[in-house]
């Protein structure tokens, strides 16, 4: 039997948490055993999986409306596997491979996803909060609809990930790769954008009121105007297209704090 660990967090992840350990703690051996020794498992709609599953094969499984709560996910492969509505709570999933597989409508709250791979994988209306992504891979991945709050992408290399139509409310951007991506009709209200690489992004009808872009380099985005403009934050690093004027924010104070 699988003896649960939940990862440290918030008190009110590890109350949640305690909920399914009776439920992730019947299951979570056997379930994990069974993918180990058998292809092509087919696992139960409603499952809940906690506990400690580092480097395991999760490949191409059935794992729609899935629940991993407090657990312990590193580097385990899910490279094209159906996740959609899948839940995942106050977890580590750190240098996991999400590439191809199928995210739409799943929910990331409190979770860990440092260095994860979500090449071309769909994370259409995806709801994230307090997640980090920061370094992960998102080439090609299409978080179209989605909401990111809170959540940090720093260092990410995102090149042609489509963000349209996404709330990206206080996000963090800064230091990515994000060449060619799309962010149109994007709410990045408060994001921040300093260092990132946004040659050749989209950021038609994006809104970036209190987006701060400040060091940051948009002199080859594409679509963005002058209102956008005047609604940001800027410096005199700030490098945006030609005919456009940067503006600095008042009364505003830029504290970014940088992760290992």
């Amino acid at each position: 039997m699988t003896a649960l660990r939940p990862l440290p967090g918030p008190q009110w992840v590890s109350r949640l948490t305690m909920i399914f350990a009776l439920t992730a703690a019947v299951v979570g051996g056997a379930v994990r055993q069974a993918l180990a020794q058998s292809d092509g498992v087919v696992v139960p709609r409603v499952m809940s999986l906690g506990g400690r599953c580092v480097h395991c094969d999760l490949s191409t499984r059935k794992l729609a409306g899935a629940r991993f709560v407090g657990g312990n996910f590193e580097t385990t492969s899910f490279v094209g596997s159906d996740l959609r509505g899948a839940t995942f709570l106050g977890s580590n999933f750190s240098g996991a491979d999400f590439s191809h597989a199928d995210l739409r409508a799943a929910s990331m709250t409190g979770s860990n996803f440092q260095g994860a791979d979500f090449g071309d994988a769909n994370l259409t209306g995806v709801q994230a909060l307090n997640a980090n992504w920061s370094g992960a891979d998102l080439q090609g991945a299409r978080v179209i609809s989605g909401a990111l709050i809170h959540c940090n992408l720093a260092r990410a290399n995102a090149q042609g990930a489509r963000f349209d139509d996404a709330n990206m409310l206080d996000a963090r951007l800064d230091g990515g790769d994000f060449e060619g991506a799309s962010f149109r009709q994007a709410q990045l209200l408060g994001a921040v954008l300093t260092g990132g690489d946004f040659s050749g992004a989209d950021f038609k009808g994006a809104s970036l009121r209190g987006a701060v872009i400040a060091g940051t380099d948009l002199s080859e985005s594409l679509n963005i105007t002058r209102d956008q403009i005047a609604e940001a934050c800027a410096d005199r690093g700030t490098r945006l297209p030609g005919g456009l004027t940067a503006h600095a924010c008042a009364n505003r104070v830029i504290v970014i704090r940088r992760q290992p």
